[in-house]
């Protein structure tokens, strides 16, 4: 390394003096040409070449830099992922991944926010070829404080609702922050009283005198434990804004098409659809339907006669929970039901296909609904078989309705086995249920379970 030498300084001024000049001949363009070139390699020589780095240097050389920085600010840097369980699974393991090269860094911290089922079955997907243990192993040694959030109780799962009605009443964004203040000073002392008054509750933020606020508490007061404790809630309360989302709606579509129903027993009858399985829901539609809006069952319940209480459903949580349910206030069993049935057409019972079916179809659909065996039984395939193409095309529709409203896919979902079944008889519903099924791959289903099921079905096609 070096300066350039004098005679090649020389060279330079003159070549710019000839350009000024103009280049006469080709002798004098090599000239520039060669004088160019010596140039060039001249100023390689002053300049140092830049070194390679393999990736691990280069990581290194990040983390050196990243932690001066922090060191000369004197923060710490905390890094929160949020919803990681609902990526794809290769999406969610190479963001772990690009955690852990940061580690150990000093004055970093990471918090990953996510559904840890969810996390492990990436895990399991991604891995396949590992074993348990060390699928296991991968999580353990990645998260160094696992803290895991236990579900809403009762009390919790009672304050939300609070909050709920008093943003559904409008109540002002002022009063609205005392009544959350309340709600979380009593929960924080609820080892001295667990009772909350609704009078109590709205003289705090000076609205004792609204009816239509005290009524909505009181009925937070009643739903809340069947809330928290359902199987198919377990106090999530994304479930629980949207059933009161739900109620609220069907509220006002009955108060716009005039039909006199309390949002009370709207609330009863929303509950029941969200905690049972549907082919409960269906079951007790249709004996609604039948009994002109009075089912004789619900009755027997209410008087705590539970002697037919397995016509309905023979799963024990979900009888206990049926129970439980019919002693909520508002009694239904004087109460035609048909009106408020009506406003629930999103289910299948009433007013959508079964409206439309025949008696022999509704019986195939029911039958279809609760079957689960994958080759079925001959009773079924004697159901599907009685059908016509149009029949059978309805009942695919109405079964894959159905299936859109499961939010739990871990393990095979009611009406999934049937409509499987259904598509090796029927070759216009097996393109329904095509369709739909590639709807779910599109979303990133890649259940196990699911994979199989569909793994040489000859009318499934990707």
């Amino acid at each position: 390394a070096g300066f350039p030498t004098f005679g090649l300084v020389s060279k330079i001024f003159g070549t710019a003096q000839n350009a000024l000049d103009g280049i006469q001949d080709e002798t004098e363009s090599k000239q520039v040409v060669e004088i160019g070139k010596e140039i060039v390699d001249s100023g390689k020589k002053l300049i140092n070449p830049l070194k390679q780095q393999t990736p691990p240097q280069q990581i290194d050389e990040f983390r050196k830099e990243y932690g001066e920085i922090l060191r000369d600010l004197g923060k710490k840097l905390v890094i929160v992922i949020d919803n990681l369980d609902r990526c794809l699974p290769a999406n969610a393991i190479q963001t772990l991944e690009a955690i852990r090269l940061f580690l150990f860094l000093n004055r970093t911290a990471f918090i990953i926010a996510a559904d840890e089922e969810m996390i492990r079955h990436s895990v399991a997907e991604h891995y396949k070829d590992l074993s348990y243990r060390h699928q296991i192993d991968y999580l353990d040694k990645l998260i160094q404080i696992p803290i895991r959030v236990p579900k809403a109780g009762v009390l919790e799962i009672r304050a939300y609702l609070y909050m709920l009605y008093a943003i559904h009443q409008k109540i002002a964004t002022k009063k609205l922050a005392s009544l959350r203040q309340f709600l979380e000073t009593h929960l924080q002392q609820s080892w001295k009283s667990q009772s909350l008054n609704p009078e109590e509750v709205a003289k705090t933020i000076e609205e004792q005198h609204n009816q239509a606020l005290l009524s909505d508490f009181e009925r937070a007061n009643r739903i809340a434990p069947l809330l928290a404790n359902s199987p198919n809630i377990h106090g999530n309360p994304r479930i629980v804004k949207r059933i009161l989302n739900t109620i609220k709606m069907r509220a006002k579509i009955a108060n716009k098409r005039q039909i006199p129903l309390e949002e009370a027993i709207i609330t009863k009858l929303v509950i029941f659809e969200r905690c049972v399985d549907s082919d409960v829901v269906i079951n007790f539609y249709q004996r609604i339907n039948e009994e002109e809006g009075k089912p004789e069952l619900l009755k027997e319940l209410e008087n705590n006669n539970e002697q037919n209480l397995s016509k309905l459903s023979e799963n024990k949580p979900i009888q206990t929970f049926i129970k439980e349910w019919a002693k909520l206030e508002p009694k239904l069993s004087n109460v035609d039901l048909r009106a408020a049935i009506y406003l629930s057409r999103e289910t299948i019972p009433l007013n959508t296909y079964t409206a439309q079916l025949s008696q022999k179809a509704q019986d195939a659909l029911n039958i279809l609904l609760t079957t689960t065996s994958r080759t079925g039984s001959q009773g079924t395939k004697d159901a599907i078989q009685q059908l016509t193409m149009d029949e059978q095309i309805s009942v695919m529709d109405a079964l894959v309705e159905q299936l859109r409203k499961v939010d739990n896919w871990a393990k095979s979902p009611n009406g999934f086995m049937g409509a499987c079944l259904l598509a090796k008889f029927s070759e216009g519903g097996a393109k329904i249920l095509n369709r739909f099924i590639i709807e779910l791959k599109n979303k990133g289903f890649n259940y196990p379970w699911f994979n199989t099921r569909l793994k040489n079905e000859t009318w499934y096609q990707e």
